[in-house]
């Protein structure tokens, strides 16, 4: 009978397995941590009596614990016991991601770490994930690349990540401190060429390089999917001219380019770009085939606006569109909704993040009356007073003057509605009642009510904010909802309220 059973649990585990069923994954590393952490205990306490529970799991389940945690945690555990101190070199991936704080404290331990790891792997088992995050000291960083260029060389390694941090953080650091910081960002490129040629992702910040040295990196990283860069540049009103056979994902946070120009990037299907600095057209889009979710974000303090049909004329193949407003502006041209169907076509889903309270909502109606096949339309409405505050010499309020939508556009495809920072007024309460009365097949209208910024109500106390009119009783909510749907409206969606 134990036999048996013993056989019918064996086949339960198979069958989970076959249909995908983990349980593992759904706990939260400490927990897993921990949990391994009291077997080896128990093993322990057990010991005495002649028992050790740990050495009955086999090590392919151990190795799965393993992987859910980091990778110095994993190797902690492992000096526990004598069984599991060859489980390191077991390991598919190896992930060293830190702290800013902690890596400091810890110098030198993930060039140490990278080097003991993959030195005595078995070749033959597969890495199938490689992410290091390491501050930029030049001793330190040739250690790391010959360590991984050797595993390159010598081991199956599927992905590698480098996230790479400078010793002076963004707000300390000079155009003498970027200048160095790329410089010794060149020299770890040149000095190992074998780890940057397989690399996949790779994160930079707070460097300004050469004229040449960005296109020069892209050459030697040619398995590169992903890259970030953070306050990073070529100089001041700069040009950025972007080619790769493979990049994926392109994200660009702050920096002093004049314009990012993407001339060929065949694979590349997410673009994001936070901040830009001119006046000027801040992207050009080339040769983007694949391009599908595109995040662009901007105080626009100089109040230029850019036109979001000449900015999508190469890319018609945009699903996924986040736009934030980063200020009291709105830097969207008006234009006539004839010139924007042909670029908006695949357009599914539109994010639009950040705009202004008192600011009319109801021009955003012309996505939908240029997109038929928006499927959902998310608006945050939200002023932020530790931005407006920082901006208020050099910025005014600028209303969007767009002209009134058509009142007989009908859509047939838009099938959910989000607003954050909801209120019961005209400006809001119009806006839900028009678009459920163009929408013919609209199901879901979810209504939050404003978010909170700790930062705000920390720095500008004094400030104080216009009280919120978001509804707070059942009685309440019926009303509004029997107010937005208007008789003519052709669906009856449901309209939840969530505050």
């Amino acid at each position: 009978m134990k036999l048996n059973r013993g056989r019918r649990r064996s086949r339960d585990s198979n069958k989970a397995a076959d249909t995908g069923e983990d349980r593992l994954s759904e706990l939260p590393s400490d927990v897993l941590l921990k949990g391994l952490e009291t077997v080896e205990t128990q093993s322990k306490t057990a010991a005495g009596n002649g028992e050790d529970r740990l050495s009955e799991l086999p090590n392919d389940l151990l190795v799965n614990i393993l992987e859910r945690v980091g990778t110095l945690d994993a190797v902690r555990t492992c000096i526990l016991s004598k069984q599991m101190q060859k489980l390191p070199t077991m390991l598919s991936q190896i992930i060293i991601d830190l702290s800013n704080r902690d890596l400091i404290q810890m110098d030198g331990v993930v060039a140490d770490m990278t080097e003991k790891i993959l030195s005595t792997r078995s070749p033959q088992i597969t890495v199938r994930k490689l992410k290091l995050k390491f501050f930029l000291v030049p001793s330190r960083c040739l250690a790391i690349g010959r360590s991984v260029g050797l595993a390159m060389a010598t081991q199956k390694l599927e992905a590698a990540e480098f996230e790479i941090m400078t010793l002076r953080d963004t707000d300390h650091c000079t155009d003498a401190h970027r200048l160095l910081f790329a410089k010794q960002f060149n020299d770890f490129v040149r000095d190992c060429p074998d780890a940057f040629a397989g690399l996949t992702q790779l994160h930079l910040r707070n460097m300004r390089f050469g004229e040449s040295d960005i296109p020069s990196i892209l050459r030697h990283c040619r398995r590169l999917e992903s890259l970030s860069f953070r306050e990073c540049d070529a100089g001041f009103r700069s040009v950025l001219r972007v080619e790769h056979a493979r990049l994926v994902e392109f994200a660009i946070t702050y920096g002093e380019f004049k314009t990012v120009v993407l001339d060929c990037l065949p694979k590349l299907q997410r673009m994001s770009y936070r901040n830009w600095p001119c006046d000027e057209n801040p992207l050009v889009l080339g040769f983007v085939p694949q391009l599908s979710k595109l995040s662009l974000a901007n105080a626009n303090i100089s109040g230029k606006t850019i036109n979001l049909s000449q900015l999508l004329a190469n890319a018609p193949t945009v699903s996924d569109l986040y736009l934030e407003f980063r200020s009291e502006k709105i830097w969207l041209r008006p234009e006539c909704t004839r010139v924007l169907p042909p670029v908006l076509a695949k357009l599914r889903f539109v994010n639009l993040d950040h705009l202004p309270e008192e600011c009319d909502i109801s021009w955003t109606m012309f996505l939908l009356e240029a997109a038929p096949y928006l499927e959902e339309l998310c608006i945050t409405v939200w002023d932020h007073k530790c931005r407006s505050e920082s901006q208020k010499s050099f910025s005014k309020k600028m209303d969007v003057k767009w002209g009134p939508s058509d009142p007989h556009f009908r859509h047939k495809n838009l099938g959910r509605l989000i607003i954050h920072g909801f209120q019961s007024d005209g400006n809001f309460t119009g806006y839900v009642r028009r678009v459920i009365q163009a929408a013919a097949n609209i199901r879901e209208v979810f209504l939050h009510d404003r978010k909170v910024c700790q930062w705000c109500i920390e720095k500008f106390p004094h400030l104080g904010f216009r009280p919120s009119s978001y509804p707070r009783t059942r009685e309440d909510a019926d009303l509004l909802r029997k107010k937005m749907i208007a008789e003519t409206a052709t669906a009856t969606p449901d309209i939840h309220f969530r505050s």
